[in-house]
């Protein structure tokens, strides 16, 4: 063997617990397939158009020579203060979008640079179980610990222990990351969640990461329950937002991390080490989403369009063991309950059903139980044979 491939085949330690997510090979599979009748169900897209004035902004902001351009690194002043008084309006707080706010490069981007910016190796970073696998693999790759705390489904949805939540957090902990809804089980946390950990993260000292993606994409019709909210975990919560979800903005790539001053200047730092900036020509874009008057009633209407899908797949279901999401852009179905892997039953169902459908090996310990069906990207006329197809496939 050449040194170039012995090269080749290591792998640096930090990636030994990181594996893939399984999205990009099922989506591979389903866009090599080429058939106009499979079900994409495997990827977290969604046909719903984002804001008009967002188009149209951008379509600006190609002919604009600011917009193309690193500068300001911390992202345009139009774009953070968009983004501090859209969190601070939800969390009933004011954040200073000169020394509280910076831009990044999708949420995820901004999960990485946070976690990079309070954790030292080996700490611990608490997280729901199952949870998506790019929240765990950033944690791993930090060079954190995660730290589970099971989320347990029951007939009305996924339900999370507000008392075992906070037993979770010790003397180790960096941070709780939470995602409300989280992605994918669209299980919820709030108030409870908040009051049972505030005691423990004054008295460690760790943050509230919270990932606020998806928070007003919501079944109940309630408003977002945010933990800066709460008067304990406000000077402790760091907030991450993102285009992506609720407005539709998959493609631009921006991002917000909203927080106390006295930790964004090292998250800031962080992101002129890593991404350095985010895209020049969506920031406008995004902040006119952002501060749109409709903005509210958009989500709104688009979270509707998303729960008709989510409840049509339940009724098809209904005789698989599904747990309905109480929000979010995706629900599990139980495969161990069914006598399958979540692999033997996503390969089943692609030849057989023609449904590309995401199992959870990697997302979290319980998550090669469940396999994911994104409802975000497929129209309900689509869904009207999804009982069928999976009697063709499963039984």
């Amino acid at each position: 063997m050449s040194e170039i491939e012995e090269v080749a085949d290591m792998s640096v330690s930090r990636l030994a617990h990181i594996p893939g997510i399984g999205v990009d090979e099922i989506g591979d599979a389903a866009d090599a397939a080429a058939d106009p009748d499979l079900l994409r169900l495997e990827n977290l897209d969604t046909d719903l158009r984002p804001p008009q004035v967002a188009v149209e902004v951008t379509h600006h902001a190609i002919e604009d020579d600011d917009a193309n351009s690193y500068l300001p690194f911390q992202g345009h002043a139009a774009l953070r203060e968009a983004a501090a008084s859209h969190v601070g309006r939800i969390s009933g707080r004011r954040y200073d979008p000169a020394t509280e706010c910076v831009s990044v490069a999708g949420g995820l981007n901004g999960v990485l640079n946070v976690l990079l910016a309070i954790s030292e190796p080996g700490q611990e970073v608490v997280i729901a179980d199952p949870i998506y696998a790019g929240l765990i693999n950033r944690i791993r790759l930090a060079g954190a610990i995660p730290r589970h705390v099971p989320c347990t489904a029951t007939p009305s949805g996924w339900e999370t222990d507000p008392a075992e939540l906070a037993a979770a957090i010790g003397p180790n902990t960096a941070a709780v990351l939470a995602m409300s809804p989280a992605m994918p089980t669209g299980g919820l946390l709030g108030r409870p969640h908040w009051d049972a950990i505030a005691q423990a993260v004054a008295a460690h000292g760790c943050w509230v990461v919270y990932d606020a993606a998806m928070e007003r994409i919501r079944f109940d019709g309630q408003p977002p329950d945010h933990p800066a909210s709460h008067p304990g975990l406000a000077p402790r919560t760091i907030t991450i937002g993102s285009a992506s979800k609720e407005l539709r903005m998959i493609g631009w790539r921006v991002g917000w991390v909203v927080g106390p001053a006295e930790i964004m200047s090292d998250i800031s730092l962080v992101g002129m080490a890593n991404v350095v900036c985010q895209v020049g020509i969506s920031q406008q874009a995004v902040a006119a989403a952002l501060n749109a008057p409709d903005a509210d009633g958009d989500v709104a209407a688009a979270t509707r369009i998303w729960q008709q899908r989510s409840d049509r797949i339940l009724r098809e279901l209904s005789d698989y063991p599904c747990i309905p999401p109480r929000g979010g852009w995706s629900l599990l179905i139980d495969t161990a309950a069914l006598g399958l892997s979540a692999t033997q039953a996503s390969q089943r169902l692609f030849r057989r059903g023609r449904i590309a459908a995401t199992p959870m090996d990697g997302w979290g310990p319980r998550g090669a139980n469940y396999l994911r069906l994104v409802f975000a990207n497929e129209p309900i006329e689509r869904l009207t044979d999804l009982r069928e197809r999976f009697q063709a496939a499963l039984g």
